[in-house]
Parts: C-alpha cells; structure tokens; sequence
C-alpha cells in the first residue's frame, strides 16, 4: 500500500511559471529519500489558482521524516513572503 499526500496551495497566476520552476528544481531533493515512490505538481487549465501537489510514500512514517527534515525547510517552494498557502494534507491508502 502507498499513502499519498495533497497538498492544496494558492498560487497567483502571476506567479504560476516561477512555482513550477521551483518545483522542478526541488524534485531532486525528496527524489534519494526513503520511501518516496513518486510527485505530481497538478496546474490547473482554467483561471483557478490552486495548485495540487500529490506525493506517494510508503508510510505515514516516511512522509513525516521528509517534512521534518532540514532539506524540506530549507527548500520547500512555498516561500512567497506574504502569499498566500492553502495546505491540506489528505492521506490515502491504495
């Protein structure tokens, strides 16, 4: 079984090519990490401004070391300033 993640953030339109160009870069750094089976970065087609960012884990346990890592902290794309983020994290056991 996986557990996959969600995360929904608020992106601004304006902002939309810079984030997925972060993500690119960081895909690299959770890529080596134990447990990590995958990512999807979902953009919408249409005006909305809220982004999907799927990953699928092993465990619970693996996807909890991640975002308590130092390499989370220090990358994570999220960093706008004052912009806004909407996260959800879903788990879903397949």
């Amino acid at each position: 079984m996986s557990v996959i993640k969600i995360n929904a953030i608020t992106v601004p339109k304006d902002l939309g090519d810079e984030v997925a160009r972060r993500f690119a870069g960081r895909i690299k750094a959770v890529d080596g990490r134990k447990g990590f089976q995958g990512f999807e970065l979902m953009r919408p087609t249409d005006d909305r401004e809220t982004w999907l960012v799927v990953t699928r884990w092993d465990t619970e346990e693996d996807f909890l070391a991640w975002v308590q890592s130092p390499d989370f902290a220090e990358g994570t794309p999220f960093s706008y300033g004052s912009r806004k983020r909407t996260s959800r994290t879903s788990a879903i056991n397949s």
